[in-house]
């Protein structure tokens, strides 16, 4: 079953985050997966709660996935130079009360951070198609 967390509360704004049924480990590797098959690049996943077990801190399972396209983000970050801070796109897969949450920050809210013009601002879409993905299957 697939739900959209509710608890915007804690939520900055832009921020949409939802639910799988898939483990976080699992949930990393179908992302892998889909961005591999969509021929973008995973720059990175970063172990969030292995970096804290390391310096004796306790911390949620929390990975966060760093992936773009150099063709589309370079774009980006040449009209609106400080769009760098947010490029390549991340998605935070975390635990919360036993579920796996999928998060990331709406690229509406992006575009208009850096009030990208129409076109730019679709290179930054295909994150939606992604996340809806994975919380579909």
């Amino acid at each position: 079953m697939v739900n959209d967390h509710t608890d915007q509360m804690s939520a900055p704004r832009g921020v949409i985050t939802r639910t799988t049924s898939r483990t976080v480990d699992q949930t990393v590797t179908r992302l892998s997966e889909l961005i591999a098959a969509r021929g973008l690049k995973q720059f990175a996943v970063i172990d969030q709660r292995a970096e804290a077990e390391s310096v004796g801190l306790a911390l949620r399972e929390t990975r966060l996935m760093i992936f773009g396209s150099p063709a589309a983000g370079t774009a980006v970050m040449d009209a609106a130079p400080l769009a760098a801070l947010d490029l390549p796109l991340k998605i935070l897969i975390w635990a919360d009360q036993g579920q796996t949450m999928v998060s990331y920050v709406d690229p509406d809210e992006l575009a208009l951070r850096y009030d990208l013009d129409g076109e730019l601002a679709a290179r930054l879409t295909g994150i939606r198609a992604l996340v809806s993905a994975v919380a579909a299957e």
